[in-house]
């Protein structure tokens, strides 16, 4: 249930020449994460808020996690998006301690995934 079709596609796309293809994209999606949600926090410390830049940074993550099918953290970041375009300054950082939990969630679920494959191989 963390996952959508778009992560299955990514399998398809990994072959012998490419044996780490997916695992590949997933440390890539890591590191663009860790960047934009670093960007979220500060964003969320700055007075005046900005909900337009949060939103479009929340929008990029939401891309960036839909690129590998993190389909329960693209939920949690349209709930902050809401949020945000209601001006919802609570409802913003309620929400992002859920995306980052399911981030987490969502990583530790991914790395015991390698971490099978490379014993499957």
């Amino acid at each position: 249930g963390y996952l959508d079709e778009q992560f299955i596609q990514l399998e398809d796309l990994q072959d012998e020449a490419n044996p780490n293809f997916v695992e590949e994209v997933v440390k890539l999606f890591y590191t663009d994460s860790a960047r934009l949600l670093r960007k979220i926090d500060l964003a969320l410390d700055d007075r005046p808020f900005d909900f337009e830049k949060l939103d479009d940074v929340m929008h990029q993550f939401m891309g960036s996690s839909s690129s590998i099918g993190a389909k329960r953290v693209q939920r949690k970041c349209t709930e902050f998006q809401e949020y945000s375009k209601d001006g919802n300054f609570e409802g913003c950082t309620r929400t992002f301690q859920e995306v980052k939990h399911e981030y987490a969630t969502l990583k530790k679920k991914l790395e015991n995934y390698f971490q099978l494959a490379k014993v499957a191989r």
